[in-house]
């Protein structure tokens, strides 16, 4: 089974986060770069079926140079090989497009991406890039076997979870809950080290055109101040709570 994962290269939760430009472009200055939380969900299960079934897995991103630590960082965790899309991830289709390229000329079983990236939270990639490749797509993967061309999933749904069957080729939607947080990997020496020596090949874009794009960037509103209400004066909280926080 050949599978591909789709990696994103997405600021660490814990950088500061500031726009340039008139806060029309995303300042990168001092911020920390890691894999996407929900690829990396899905990297951890490629793995399993690496280290059970035999399976080949391949990272790829598009994105420039720059994203090529992350792609390192893939490769370190024991995919076999990376892809890098030489072009800039303007928009949700560009990037779905670039993607179905690959996995097309790569003949892959299985595409696992995540539900969603944490910088721009679109959420639109792995269906688009299923229709791409005319291939099953389950969202919200959080359970995925393989046995033989047969898949069995399960999906979260509102409520409650689904289980689905579906054929080869797939492309998923992962999230948490696809592999357990304690088993997501921490590149050892060892595998930073053969990371070195596994190939990271640049390959160039189709020109897929966006059809999108993002005017203006705007920070959450500074938190308030904090009140502090002694617990026997309920008069004052429930005052507070009707005349200035209006939420009774």
């Amino acid at each position: 089974m050949k599978i591909l994962v789709c990696i994103s290269h997405v600021p660490d939760t814990t950088s500061k986060i500031n726009f340039t430009e008139g806060d029309t472009k995303f300042d990168t200055n001092g911020v920390q770069f890691v894999i996407n939380p929900n690829d990396e969900f899905g990297l951890t299960r490629a793995m399993w079926f690496k280290e059970k079934q035999g399976a080949s897995v391949d990272v790829v991103n598009v994105g420039g140079p720059e994203t090529e630590p992350t792609l390192r960082k893939a490769l370190a965790i024991g995919a076999d090989n990376a892809i890098r899309v030489n072009t800039v991830a303007k928009d949700g289709f560009q990037v779905a497009q670039e993607l179905a390229k690959v996995a097309q000329d790569g003949s892959y079983d299985l595409v696992i991406a995540g539900r969603e990236s944490i910088d721009y939270n679109g959420g639109m990639v792995p269906g688009m890039l299923a229709k791409l490749m005319k291939a099953n797509f389950v969202n919200t993967c959080v359970g995925l076997e393989v046995d033989g061309d047969k898949a069995t999933a399960i999906r979260e749904i509102d409520g409650g979870k689904e289980t689905l069957t579906t054929n080869l080729p797939l492309v998923i939607g992962g999230q948490k809950g696809l592999v357990e947080e304690s088993d997501l990997k921490i590149p050892n020496m060892r595998g930073i080290m053969m990371a070195r020596k596994k190939p990271l090949n640049v390959v160039e874009p189709v020109g897929a055109q966006e059809k999108t794009s993002a005017d203006k960037f705007e920070k959450p509103a500074p938190k308030g101040d904090v009140k502090l209400i002694d617990k026997d004066n309920l008069d004052e909280l429930i005052n507070l709570l009707h005349n200035e926080a209006k939420t009774i």
